[in-house]
């Protein structure tokens, strides 16, 4: 018996340590909400429309998915959007017009992207889809085999609709200024581990993946300034035509790739 209180007794000290862990981390997340509020308010600007519809030739379907980020909220101007930076960017690339449609949701999840497909009516063409999602995942906790299982439903079903597909990973949320520590260690943690699962799943169901830590989370960890917008979380248009940049050559190449699904 003496030799079971002990072992009993450290259970009980790593689950009172675990449940102190779990208290503080739910307070600094509070802590994060309050820092950075809602002063872009939920609402990002409205971007469908055809783009450079002056250029020759028929239209390219562009569609944007996801959340805050894939919406753009944080641009004051729709052209500054990561939607409108993509349709300018594709239009140019290819000599084309862009028509571009945005479905995002600010506050969306990975299981939300099924609820913004569900939006297009069987009429809807989509030559190339866009799909950023996975910051909310990580701060709401949603387990990253049911985020990226969402996400890959997702593609499929996009594919299923003649869309090449290209997944913008989710972003390193270290740059969270807000966010104290060891929150903010935390999250970049978990959001690493959730952009590499993301592109794992996209590979396996023949989409593009760009990882967005990668490309542009330098920028945002060296010049948070310049990248952030005001409430320190969205991108600013600076951030969006960084983000746009980095996804833009995979988007450009999707469109001569084969259909997959």
């Amino acid at each position: 018996m003496n030799s079971v209180r002990p072992a009993l007794l450290t259970v009980a000290v790593l689950a009172a340590a675990a449940i102190g862990v779990r208290f503080g981390l739910a307070r600094q997340a509070a802590i994060a909400r309050r820092r950075i509020g809602k002063p872009l308010g939920e609402d990002a600007l409205a971007v469908d429309r055809v783009w450079r519809r002056r250029l020759p030739g028929e239209p390219i379907d562009l569609l944007i998915v996801g959340d805050s980020l894939a919406a753009g909220l944080g641009a004051s101007r729709r052209k500054e959007t990561l939607g409108g930076r993509l349709a300018k960017g594709l239009a140019k690339r290819t000599g084309r017009p862009v028509r571009l449609r945005s479905l995002a949701v600010v506050g969306s999840e990975s299981p939300d992207l099924a609820e913004q497909i569900d939006r297009l009516t069987p009429e809807d063409r989509v030559d190339v889809a866009v799909i950023v999602v996975g910051g909310n995942d990580v701060t709401h906790r949603i387990p990253v085999a049911e985020s990226v299982g969402h996400l890959v439903a997702a593609v499929q079903r996009l594919q299923q609709r003649g869309a090449r597909v290209v997944v913008g990973t989710c972003p390193d949320l270290s740059a969270l200024r807000p966010v104290p520590q060891p929150l903010r260690t935390l999250a970049s943690r978990l959001s690493r581990r959730l952009a590499e699962a993301q592109a794992e799943g996209a590979a396996r169901a023949g989409a593009a993946s760009v990882s967005l830590r990668r490309t542009v989370g330098p920028l945002f960890l060296d010049e948070p300034e310049q990248m952030f917008s005001l409430d320190r979380f969205h991108p600013s248009a600076l951030g969006y035509r960084r983000t746009a940049e980095a996804l833009l050559p995979a988007v450009v190449a999707a469109l001569t790739a084969p259909v997959t699904g």
